[in-house]
């Protein structure tokens, strides 16, 4: 599913490659994945590090404590704001990527719903995925 996906951020000053395939893929309905993405949680698809190529720009990152109590850092475009990349202290070989951020982003298809047992109760749940009330461990 990820192997030869392009993406980046609303401008254009931050675009990169996939050429690795998925570790995992899921919706994240933690506080802080609200607060990054502005809704009742994020879309993410976690690579491996070295099959992400940064082709234009430079992601800025801010770390946080994440719900799991390990440190997350969340790489966003400085010029537009986009969500872009996530780096986990749990998981440093792996970098997570916004589906929202993906040139095609129907080539996501989520694996989980993770944190659920933070989600807004307006918020939606894709149907005959597992569900995690925190982090699967």
């Amino acid at each position: 599913m990820a192997a030869g996906l392009t993406g980046g951020c609303a401008c254009g000053a931050v675009r990169y490659e996939i050429s690795g395939e998925p570790v995992f893929s899921g919706n994240c309905y933690c506080r802080d994945c609200q607060l990054s993405s502005g809704t009742a949680m994020a879309s993410v698809l976690g690579v491996p590090k070295g099959t992400v190529k940064v082709l234009k720009g430079e992601a800025r990152y801010y770390e946080v404590t994440a719900d799991s109590g390990k440190k997350i850092s969340r790489g966003f475009c400085p010029t537009c704001g986009t969500p872009l990349f996530s780096l986990l202290a749990a998981m440093p070989e792996v970098m997570g990527i916004k589906a929202s951020s993906l040139d095609d982003p129907s080539r996501f298809s989520p694996g989980m719903n993770l944190f659920t047992s933070s989600a807004p109760v307006w918020a939606s749940f894709k149907e005959n995925l597992p569900n995690f009330p925190k982090m699967p461990g």
